[in-house]
């Protein structure tokens, strides 16, 4: 059966979902097709579950941090109430309201795995669908485990299994060291649970500052979170009711569970990117800066590798629709993407890091700020690790990355990734009021310090 539709949009995460009702509500036939739920990875299983989860952790941190502050406090964990709640929040993984939500803006949604069929056509099943106008792929990644001797045969969870949990293990052995990996290692320590981190990398969250791993790596010995970084695993398995990480030179690593975070990708032959020209052993797929993979297709999220966020997602499906009704607007701009690892402390990053800049060929200036050393980090105590780093352009005098460590890492950066974004001066910066007493302020010596 062939059926025809003037955009086809290809896999419904965030991006897609978005596109497809704004396609729709243009006037356009949109067709919508994925074979899983509507909205993608991260309202079921990503940032939204995930950072209720670490919220309720870092309750429990919190109270812990009264002792000698407020009072004394007892912490006793509960994993019910968050269970039931990252439950209700999914609606038990159902995508009920959000295929109603597509569908009342005017799409219609086909149900089932989409292969492209050339640069015009996806074939779902027994239906062959031809797009008059557009094919836009949101397709996202999948989880991706690394090949070590015995691990295909050695049961783990992924994130999903991590955050449909119903009760906890014992003991955990987290395998991966980045933003997931140490995020859900925090998270599951703070609730008792016996947490050892391994990671090939000789640091944590390797894509970040050194003095960003630093701090984490610090903070997880003081939370007994186990860290063996710069590992080289010999093999996975099973021994008893034990899942074991045979590492050499340090002995094995045992846990009741093991949880594989060590990244996604897309999968392009299951997409039959071929058919569209793309090598489908590529990591991603190549688009322009309006977002176009070749004539007729266009490609947003994940798969592009310009970030796997959510907010990635959404700014590069804005794009994409413009160019596909035909709408002047400027193309992607990708200098500034602004990223935050949800631990305590939350550290937020936007830009190049030091490391890139050299790579860049920049006149890199650097300044350090620690966040305890700054008027409301003293106030603040128990909880206030963190600090600020700038990296400039000496040259043209603006910054090109920042990272802001801290119990409001994410929201501080806001200022940072606006400066980064509209290459606002850093004299300009310097001429601010900076509030007093803020976690923001500790912008304000970092700033000074570049001068000197």
């Amino acid at each position: 059966m062939t059926t025809t539709a003037d955009v086809i949009v290809l896999g419904l995460g965030p991006g897609g979902e978005d596109a497809a009702g704004s396609l729709a509500e243009a006037g356009l036939e949109v067709v919508a097709v994925d074979d899983r739920l509507v909205g993608g990875e991260c309202p079921y299983w990503g940032c939204v579950p995930s950072k209720t989860m670490i919220r309720a952790g870092n309750l429990l941190a919190e109270a812990r941090r009264v002792n000698g502050m407020a009072g004394s406090a007892t912490v006793q964990p509960d994993w019910a109430p968050v269970a039931r709640r990252v439950r209700e929040m999914t609606s038990n993984w159902d995508d009920h309201a959000a295929v109603e939500r597509l569908q009342n803006r005017g799409a219609r949604l086909v149900r089932g795995h989409g292969r492209l069929d050339g640069p015009r056509a996806v074939v779902v099943g027994a239906e062959r669908i031809e797009a008059r106008r557009a094919i836009l792929l949101n397709i996202g990644t999948v989880a991706w485990a690394p090949p070590v001797p015995g691990l295909e045969e050695t049961a783990y969870w992924t994130n999903r299994q991590a955050i449909e949990a119903n009760q906890l293990p014992r003991s955990l052995v987290v395998l991966g060291g980045g933003a997931v990996a140490v995020e859900l290692a925090q998270m599951f320590g703070r609730f008792g649970v016996q947490v050892s981190v391994v990671e090939v990398a000789p640091r944590l969250i390797p894509l970040e500052e050194p003095e960003a791993s630093d701090l984490l790596s610090k903070v997880f010995d003081a939370e007994q979170i186990a860290v063996h970084t710069g590992a080289k695993i010999i093999s996975a398995h099973t021994d008893d009711d034990e899942v074991v990480l045979d590492l050499e030179g340090t002995g094995p690593v045992r846990g009741q569970r093991l949880l594989v975070a060590t990244g996604r990708r897309p999968d392009l032959t299951a997409l039959g990117a071929a058919t569209i020209g793309v090598d489908e052993g590529a990591r991603s797929l190549p688009t322009n800066e309006y977002m176009r993979v070749t004539d007729g297709v266009w490609a947003i999220g994940d798969v592009t590798d310009h970030g796997a966020f959510t907010h990635m997602s959404v700014y590069e499906a804005t794009i994409a629709v413009n160019d596909i009704l035909g709408r002047a607007a400027e193309g992607a701009e990708y200098h500034a993407v602004p990223r935050v690892t949800f631990t305590d402390p939350e550290i937020g990053s936007v830009g190049m890091t030091e490391e890139q800049a050299h790579e860049a060929d920049v006149t890199v200036r650097t300044a350090f700020s620690p966040l305890p050393e700054s008027a409301r980090g003293w106030i603040h105590g128990p909880g206030n690790d963190g600090f600020i780093k700038l990296v400039e352009d000496a040259e043209r005098g603006v910054l090109v990355g920042a990272t802001s460590a801290g119990p409001s890492g994410g929201e501080v950066l806001s200022m940072l990734t606006l400066a980064v974004h509209a290459r606002i001066p850093t004299h300009e910066l310097r001429r601010m009021i900076f509030a007093y007493p803020t976690f923001h302020r500790a912008i304000e010596p970092a700033l000074d310090a570049l001068r000197q």
